[in-house]
């Protein structure tokens, strides 16, 4: 298993500078990661720092909270794919969810597949704010979608991803795929997730997880 392409090499901190990015860069480089997961404002720079590399720039929409209207989220992703994004991680508007007003989640995904166009789209729910039947509820509207994928979390919440939560996503989802996020550290972690079903995992210590995997059977 090449556990590197499982990883999107993330930073997503507020305070990032242009040395932080340039660091993120080198290092999916040097470790062939399958993306760089950053902030809208870096997308077009990491696109062309990336241009003859194996490591796609994944960004995201809505972020952290999910608050923003349809239409911030539908100019949001055109502005990354115009600037050379090639995945996108969007966050639901959790608090529409837990009103049940499940269509406006369907609609507000679909509208973002739609701005995106070929690129791949990634479904954040924020697991810490939901129970498990919430978490089964949201994993099947996701897979009533055009989104390719279901995410546990943005790394911003009270907490990350769980075995738990992964396994039902996974059993639920209609057959898309699962992104595992959130304290995801070590290659315990990144393994627990994949077992899991996990077939993605947003990390910050990816080359921490790559130097404890280096001498491993993976």
């Amino acid at each position: 298993m090449e556990m590197n392409r499982y990883i999107d090499h993330t930073y997503l901190k507020a305070f990032g500078s242009k040395e932080d990015i340039d660091t993120l860069i080198s290092e999916a480089k040097d470790y062939h990661f399958k993306s760089v997961c950053i902030n809208p404002t870096h997308v077009a720079y990491a696109h062309e720092a990336l241009k003859d590399s194996d490591v796609l720039v994944c960004t995201v929409i809505g972020f952290p909270l999910g608050a923003n209207t349809v239409e911030t989220k539908v100019f949001e992703t055109l502005n990354a794919v115009k600037n050379g994004a090639d995945e996108i991680d969007m966050v639901i508007n959790i608090g529409k969810f837990k009103d049940k007003d499940y269509q406006y989640i369907k609609d507000e995904i679909n509208e973002v597949c739609r701005a995106a166009g070929d690129k791949l789209v990634k479904v954040i729910v924020e697991i810490c704010y939901l129970d498990n039947e919430e978490i089964k509820k949201v994993s099947q509207i996701v897979g009533e979608t055009d989104a390719e994928f279901i995410k546990t979390s943005t790394g911003f919440g009270t907490s990350g991803a769980s075995v738990e939560a992964v396994k039902i996503m996974k059993e639920h989802v209609n057959g898309k795929e699962v992104k595992a996020a959130g304290g995801v550290r070590s290659k315990e972690d990144l393994q627990a997730m994949v077992d899991a079903g996990a077939t993605r995992i947003g990390a910050s210590s990816g080359v921490k997880i790559m130097k404890g995997l280096e001498g491993s059977d993976y």
